[in-house]
């Protein structure tokens, strides 16, 4: 069983990339954390890389190393990057999802062997979507700097106040994964962190403008030719704000989008009608729009994605209440967070795929370690071969 390490530390400056590796290699282990600038981009720009790896010859047996990947002369990371997608190395991370995707883009990298210290956090029952300092303050009692989590992290140079807390950010993650590891052995439930970590891996923020269209709120109301006009109009909208490196919500509005979809203005008069389409942005982008609206006429009908979700008809709302008793039930037991089992969309699909007589929906309480903890179950619940009753105030499962 790994020790928990002191936290004093020293935080370096000059980051010396291939010891760090080296040090990771040694240790089987590599605590990572970043920090970006999203706004006003259309992928998220990387500022600063914090790295915190065993280290006997510094304080307090952890060595931190900040590494700035927009200064001039910026160290080349491909020996840490080599470490991230090396299966034998655990990358300990807090909530990653984002630093998974923004590294593997700018680093070209994969990256395995994750353990996400919020996800595990969730299987051993302290909550779901739980905070960086307050986990640190649950498993460690010590307290994490959180004052400069949204300056301007672009610009240079950065202050003390960022330094103290992009270290804080990093020098707990060894602590914090030695003793969450602890807690999983006792509760049998590492294989299931595992399982869900591994699905961060594949994490990307890189875009697919063909499929955009998925995306747009209330895009379940458009008709099959009116979807095919969204799709070339989202695809036109993420094409023209990755050129221009600007938010796709500058270039065309969702909203407005999704008017011009299910309206489908031929010329400029008639986009000129359009609620939200302000005289310059037609000027600058009209014959674009009419472009994009055009060939999603011309296209064929584009029906709805068979994973999309069924809407909830009539009779559905009891059966949902059912399912979800019984979720709850079984987390309580497991004592994990009801969040990383299911949602009532997910109830909603099992519910109508059982009532109408559809094959199993291809939704996540169906699959792997949720399926063993409820989702097989569930499926009898619905075939009629298991019954809910309380018995002295407590949910029984019963098999018919």
């Amino acid at each position: 069983m790994r020790q928990a390490l002191p936290v004093t530390t020293t935080v370096y400056l000059a980051p010396d990339v291939e010891r760090l590796a080296a040090l990771a290699r040694s240790d089987g282990r590599i605590g990572i954390d970043t920090e970006f600038v999203s706004e006003g981009r259309y992928l998220p720009l990387l500022c600063l890389v914090q790295v915190a790896v065993t280290d006997p010859d510094a304080d307090g047996g952890v060595r931190v190393e900040l590494i700035d990947p927009i200064a001039a002369e910026a160290p080349d990371p491909a020996p840490l990057a080599a470490v991230l997608a090396d299966p034998a190395i655990e990358v300990v991370m807090h909530a990653g999802r984002q630093d998974i995707a923004i590294l593997r883009r700018e680093w070209q990298t994969s990256i395995s062997s994750v353990f996400d210290t919020q996800i595990a956090a969730a299987f051993a029952g302290l909550g779901a979507q739980l905070g960086h300092s307050a986990l640190v303050a649950a498993l460690l009692d010590r307290r994490a700097a959180r004052s400069a989590s949204f300056t301007r992290w672009d610009k240079r140079p950065l202050s003390s106040e960022q330094l103290a807390y992009a270290r804080d950010d990093v020098i707990h993650l060894h602590a914090m994964a030695t003793a969450l590891h602890a807690r999983l052995e006792r509760t049998e439930r590492s294989a299931w962190s595992r399982e869900e970590c591994r699905l961060l891996e594949q994490a990307s923020d890189e875009r697919d403008p063909d499929t955009a269209y998925r995306r747009l709120p209330r895009s379940g109301r458009l008709s099959a030719r009116q979807r095919a006009v969204a799709r070339e109009l989202a695809a036109w909208r993420e094409r023209t704000a990755a050129a221009e490196n600007r938010p796709v919500g500058s270039v065309l509005g969702d909203a407005q989008l999704v008017e011009l979809a299910a309206r489908q203005p031929p010329n400029a008069d008639a986009l000129r009608q359009t609620r939200g389409l302000h005289p310059p942005l037609i000027r600058r982008r009209g014959e674009a729009i009419l472009e994009a609206i055009a060939r999603g006429v011309a296209a064929p009908p584009l029906a709805r994605d068979d994973d999309e979700r069924p809407i909830a008809g009539p009779g559905l709302a009891p059966l949902i209440s059912l399912a979800e008793a019984l979720v709850r039930a079984r987390v309580s037991e497991a004592n994990i967070a009801y969040e990383l089992v299911s949602t009532r969309a997910d109830l909603q699909a099992i519910a109508a795929a059982a009532r109408s007589g559809s094959p199993e929906p291809a939704v996540r309480t169906l699959t792997g370690w949720r399926r063993e903890l409820v989702g097989a179950e569930l499926l009898e619940l619905f075939a009629g071969r298991r019954a809910l009753s309380i018995e002295r105030g407590t949910l029984r499962v019963q098999e018919l």
